[in-house]
């Protein structure tokens, strides 16, 4: 499923499950997709066999969506967070977001933090309206074109 489906998104049979090997090549193409500087194969690989907790929203069959979250030491840390392009601004990212707190709090976790790009407007929004709290900017923590971007630290408290 390359495009939207004629029928309503929401109309649209979704599922969450847990990420499988399998599932990276498709994973990887929407990274490209998405991020100008994508995670690798190797950092989905390398997450995963670390335990993290990583899930994939599937349309249709169709991965279109995925999360990767590291929870230890009563803390959470939200790594990834990517709705294949085409699928954006339906609320899927929400509803994803909505599944990895309540993982981050299975994992009884106290909080749930995150690093977003500075420049990427839509996503502090969501985390903004989802509860999220600025905490500090980290400079020049991204790679960006001439440079390097800034990263704004986020926390949602769980408890």
């Amino acid at each position: 499923m390359s495009a939207l489906p004629e029928i309503p998104v929401h109309e649209v049979a979704h599922r969450l499950r847990p990420m499988t090997e399998a599932d990276l090549p498709r994973i990887h193409r929407i990274e490209l997709a998405s991020y100008e500087y994508p995670w690798s194969l190797g950092n989905f690989a390398d997450s995963m066999s670390a335990g993290y907790s990583m899930w994939v929203r599937e349309a249709e069959g169709e991965v279109i969506g995925y999360y990767a979250m590291m929870a230890a030491a009563g803390e959470a840390h939200l790594l990834n967070l990517t709705i294949a392009p085409i699928w954006q601004r339906h609320g899927l990212g929400r509803d994803l977001l909505d599944h990895c707190l309540a993982r981050a709090r299975d994992h009884k976790t106290a909080s749930l933090f995150l690093e977003v790009r500075t420049s990427n407007t839509a996503a502090i929004a969501l985390y903004r309206s989802s509860g999220f709290a600025e905490l500090a900017v980290r400079r020049g923590y991204y790679p960006a074109r001439g440079g390097r971007e800034d990263a704004l630290i986020m926390k949602k408290d769980l408890t």
